[in-house]
């Protein structure tokens, strides 16, 4: 299988697993997802229910130095929450901002998850939320999935009762609807 290919997924509950189990998590069926293409992959889950991209920024480096060693990918998902509570898009913009900055000074690569803010935000709101990820994603050449979860938004039968977190077959869709653009942001090994 080559090289393990060291992967860190940061982000909220959409990570974390929210009401399934560990094993069903994004991050763990990504994890199996790789694998079974050939890639040697180790994914670390470390979402984080309930985090805003301020909470987000606040443990990140902290994350990165309690890794034994540094992933070759990080997987950026953070900004639902901010979303859900009307924080401003310029706050959050400068959270994944300073992360993917630092991210990137310990040559570590990312791939970020966009989000799409609904419509009854407003559009001045709208706009600049829409358009923050597209934008750093540019500025900083990062990998980028425009709105990861698109595949299940307008599915009532993958979202939970809450409708907002994806089911188990939810989850399944995501890995395979993201898969390829994980696989390409992954960096070639060194060694």
């Amino acid at each position: 299988m080559g090289p393990e290919r060291r992967i860190l997924a940061f982000g909220d509950s959409l990570f974390a697993g929210y009401n399934v189990a560990k094993s069903d998590s994004y991050p763990a069926k990504l994890e199996s997802a790789l694998r079974a293409r050939g890639i040697n992959a180790r994914v670390t889950n470390a979402g984080v229910s309930g985090d805003t991209s301020a909470a987000g920024l606040q443990r990140f480096e902290f994350t990165l130095d309690s890794l034994q060693e540094t992933p070759d990918l990080l997987i950026l998902e953070l900004g639902g929450n901010d979303l859900l509570r009307g924080l401003s898009p310029d706050e959050t913009r400068r959270n994944l901002e300073s992360m993917i900055r630092t991210a990137q000074a310990r040559g570590i690569d990312v791939l970020l998850m966009g989000m799409r803010s609904p419509a009854n935000m407003g559009a001045q709101f709208v706009e600049e939320f829409n358009g923050l990820y597209a934008e750093l994603a540019e500025q900083y050449g990062t990998d980028f999935i425009p709105v990861w979860v698109e595949s299940v938004a307008d599915r009532p039968e993958l979202i939970q009762d809450d409708r907002v977190h994806p089911t188990e077959a939810g989850i399944e869709l995501l890995v395979s609807e993201t898969l390829d653009d994980v696989v390409a942001a992954i960096p070639e090994a060194t060694n």
